[in-house]
C-alpha cells in the first residue's frame, strides 16, 4: 500500500541521488511573471542527478518573483551555487578513504565500517521524505543554508571523537543535509538558469548539476584521499578543508538572490507511491542496481584495496571512488542523445563487465584490473540510473510524478546500503574475495532479469 504523504500539488519534479530529492520543483520559479505555463523537458541524470522530466506545464503565478531581465547576478549566483553543490556532495564522501584507518585506530569490523556507511543512506532518506520538497515554498535560501549547517555540524562531530556513536551520528546528520541540499540545489540552479537564461535549453543546467552532484560523490573521496596521504593529522585535516569550504558556501548562497516567494502552504511530507506496473518495476530494479554499485565502492572498496589487493595508500582509496562516480558523471553527461532504451542496455552491458573485471582484479591481485573493473561498472551504473529516471519520469501522470520519483528513490537508497551492509556481514564470516564473488553472482542475476523484464515487446 502506498505510504500516503505528498507536498501540494507538485506537477513537475525534479530529482537528483544522492541523489537529487523527488519533488525538488513541484513548483520551480523561473524568475518570470508567471502568466504562462512553462515546460520543461529533460532527463535526469545522476544518483543524484538533476531529473526534470516535466513534460506538463507547470504554471507557477503563486511562487513567482517579480519579471527581471537577464542580470549578471543570477549567473554569478548559478555559478556559487554548483559550487556550493559541488562541496556539499564532495563533503559526504570524504570518510570512505578514510575508513581503514578509523579500522586501525579503533579496531572495527568491516561490518562496522558498512554500519556507519549506511546512517548515510537512512539520514536521506528521512530527509528526502520530510522535507527534500519544501523550498518550493519557503525558498530556496531558507532549506539551503540550514542543509550547509547541518552539514558543518557533521564535520564538527567527526572532529570532535572517532568513537563510534559519534561516527554513526554524524552520518546520519550528514545526510539528513544531503537529502535537503541535493533537492534544493538542483532546483535553485534549474531557477538561476531561466532567470540568467531566459528561454535558453536546459543543457548548461544539466550538464552542471550533474557534475555537481555526481562528481562532488567523487572530488570529496579524491580529496580526502591526498590529504590523508601527504598531511599531518589524516582523520582530522580533511575535515577541517571541508569545513571552512562549508563555511564559505554558507556566506555564497546568503549572498545569491532568492528565486521563490515565501508563501504559505499547508505541510505534507512528500508522497511515495509505487503503483505504476511493470515499466516501474523495471525501473527501480535498475536504480537498485545501480545504487548497489555505488554503495559497495564508497563504503567497503577503500578496504579491499588496502587488504586483498595491498595498496594501503589513501590517495589510491580515494582514486577508486572518485573513478566510479567520475566515470558515472561523465556517461551522464555525454548519453544525451541516446533513448531510453539504449541507456538501459548500454547501462546494463557496462554494469556486468565491470562488476566481472572488478573480481577478476581481485582474484588476480591486480590493482589495474581491479580499477578498469570500477570504471566501467561506474559507467554503467550512471547510465543505468539515468535510464531509471527518464522511465519514471514518462511514466508518471504530472500530479503524480513527485511521488513517482520518491518511490524510485527509495528504493535506490535501499540498494545503496542494504547490499553494503550485507557484504559487511558477509566478511565476517568470508573472505572479501569470495564476498565480492557472491555479490557480482547476486548482480548479475539481478541485471538479467532487469533486461528481461525492459526488453521491449512485440505485438
Amino acid at each position: 500500500m502506498p505510504l500516503r504523504l505528498s507536498p501540494p500539488a507538485s506537477g513537475a519534479a525534479a530529482t537528483g541521488p544522492g541523489a537529487t530529492g523527488p519533488g525538488a520543483t513541484g513548483r520551480t520559479t523561473t524568475g518570470h511573471a508567471a502568466t504562462a505555463p512553462t515546460t520543461t523537458n529533460h532527463a535526469a541524470t545522476g544518483p543524484g542527478a538533476t531529473g526534470h522530466a516535466a513534460t506538463a506545464p507547470t504554471t507557477t503565478g503563486h511562487a513567482a518573483t517579480a519579471p527581471a531581465p537577464p542580470s549578471r547576478r543570477h549567473g554569478a549566483a548559478f555559478w556559487a551555487i554548483a559550487a556550493t553543490f559541488l562541496i556539499a556532495m564532495a563533503y559526504s564522501t570524504v570518510p570512505s578513504p578514510l575508513f581503514p584507518l578509523y579500522v586501525a585506530r579503533e579496531g572495527f569490523s568491516t561490518f562496522t565500517i558498512t554500519v556507519v556507511f549506511a546512517a548515510f543512506a537512512v539520514g536521506v532518506v528521512i530527509s528526502l521524505l520530510l522535507a527534500g520538497h519544501i523550498s518550493d515554498w519557503v525558498g530556496r535560501k531558507a532549506v539551503l543554508i540550514p542543509a550547509l549547517g547541518l552539514e558543518l555540524l557533521s564535520a564538527l562531530l567527526f572532529l570532535s571523537s572517532t568513537a563510534l556513536p559519534v561516527l554513526i551520528t554524524a552520518r546520519v546528520i550528514n545526510g539528513l543535509g544531503v537529502g535537503l541540499i541535493a533537492a534544493t540545489a538542483t532546483a535553485y540552479l534549474h531557477d538561476l538558469h531561466a532567470h540568467h537564461r531566459p528561454g535558453a535549453s536546459p543543457r548548461r543546467f544539466e550538464i552542471v548539476s550533474t557534475a555537481a552532484n555526481i562528481g562532488g560523490l567523487g572530488f570529496g573521496a579524491l580529496v580526502a584521499g591526498v590529504l590523508a596521504q601527504y598531511v599531518d593529522a589524516p582523520l582530522s585535516t580533511p575535515y577541517v578543508v571541508l569545513a571552512v569550504l562549508l563555511v564559505i558556501s554558507i556566506a555564497a548562497v546568503a549572498l545569491s538572490p532568492e528565486t521563490v516567494t515565501r508563501h504559505q502552504v499547508p505541510y505534507r511530507p512528500q508522497r511515495i507511491s509505487g503503483d505504476h506496473g511493470t515499466g516501474y518495476l523495471a525501473a527501480g530494479a535498475g536504480a537498485f542496481s545501480a545504487f548497489a554499485v555505488f554503495g559497495v565502492f564508497t563504503s567497503v572498496s577503500p578496504g579491499f584495496v588496502a587488504g586483498e589487493l595491498h595498496h594501503p595508500s589513501r590517495t589510491l582509496a580515494g582514486l577508486v571512488v572518485f573513478i566510479v562516480f567520475g566515470g558515472a558523471a561523465l556517461a551522464q553527461s555525454v548519453t544525451g542523445g541516446l533513448s531510453l532504451q539504449a541507456l538501459r542496455t548500454s547501462g546494463l552491458t557496462a554494469q556486468a563487465i565491470g562488476v566481472l573485471l572488478v573480481v577478476a582484479g581481485m582474484y588476480a591481485t591486480s590493482f589495474p584490473v581491479f580499477i578498469t573493473g570500477g570504471a566501467i561498472a561506474g559507467i554503467g551504473a550512471g547510465v543505468q540510473f539515468k535510464a531509471s529516471i527518464g522511465a519514471v519520469a514518462r511514466m508518471a501522470a504530472p500530479a503524480n510524478r513527485g511521488e513517482a520519483l520518491a518511490g524510485l528513490f527509495f528504493i535506490a537508497y535501499l540498494g545503496l546500503s542494504v547490499p553494503s551492509l550485507s557484504i559487511g556481514l558477509a566478511t565476517r564470516y568470508l573472505d572479501p574475495t569470495t564476498v565480492m564473488t557472491w555479490f557480482a553472482g547476486i548482480l548479475l542475476m539481478l541485471l538479467a532479469g532487469l533486461a528481461a523484464l525492459a526488453a521491449p515487446r512485440r505485438s
